[in-house]
């Protein structure tokens, strides 16, 4: 079962329409043993980064951070990837959870923000996340903050300067952009995710 954590700053609907429409076993929960005993997790995000100070009040950040120790398959999308990183200068007093180095930025001035709409996908060979989509595919985007360029990159795109779309190591997997609303090609990366 594929838990979905609920903390209040998601499009719920929108994610578990696309599991469901896969076929996948999924479950929408704000509760943390609940999360803890799903095979594998998503922590999706659309909002401000103070949005996720509710992982903490709520023992659900507790939970992830052990299941994700614990080799279960996460994904975050949107902020649940930017959670993945140390933080963001978008609310300093929240951390993230640090699997991945760096905090995630605001956008140049040079561009209009947020970034809104369809770009092109950079992808890294060897990805499990991105495995069989094609290069220079088009995902959906909607965000202010965006994440550095890290080792662990498996997909990037350009917008104002190059930024991380997708980032991968070992059971822990991040999009910046929405499978949900990417078409066949984001439902392709949730199969993937169903399949790791």
């Amino acid at each position: 079962m594929i838990a979905i954590v609920d903390y209040g700053a998601g499009n719920l609907n929108s994610v578990k329409k696309a599991f469901d429409y896969l076929g996948a076993e999924v479950a929408v929960t704000g509760q943390p043993e609940l999360a803890a005993a799903a095979d594998k997790i998503v922590l999706p995000g659309v909002g401000h980064f103070s949005s996720l100070r509710t992982l903490n009040s709520t023992g659900l950040r507790q939970a992830l951070l052990q299941s994700a120790s614990a080799g279960k398959p996460f994904l975050g999308i949107c902020l649940g990837m930017q959670w993945l990183f140390e933080g963001s200068e978008e609310c300093t007093e929240i951390a993230g959870a640090a699997i991945f180095p760096g905090k995630c930025r605001q956008f140049p001035s040079s561009v209009k923000s947020p970034h809104v709409g369809w770009n092109s996908l950079e992808i890294q060979e060897g990805s499990l996340l991105l495995r069989e989509v094609a290069q220079d595919s088009f995902v959906y985007y909607t965000h202010s903050f965006h994440a550095p360029i890290v080792s662990a990159m498996t997909g990037a795109s350009e917008y104002g300067l190059r930024f991380a779309g997708a980032v991968e190591q070992d059971n822990i997997f991040g999009v910046q952009f929405h499978p949900e609303k990417s078409g066949d090609v984001g439902l392709s990366i949730l199969k993937n995710f169903c399949e790791v």
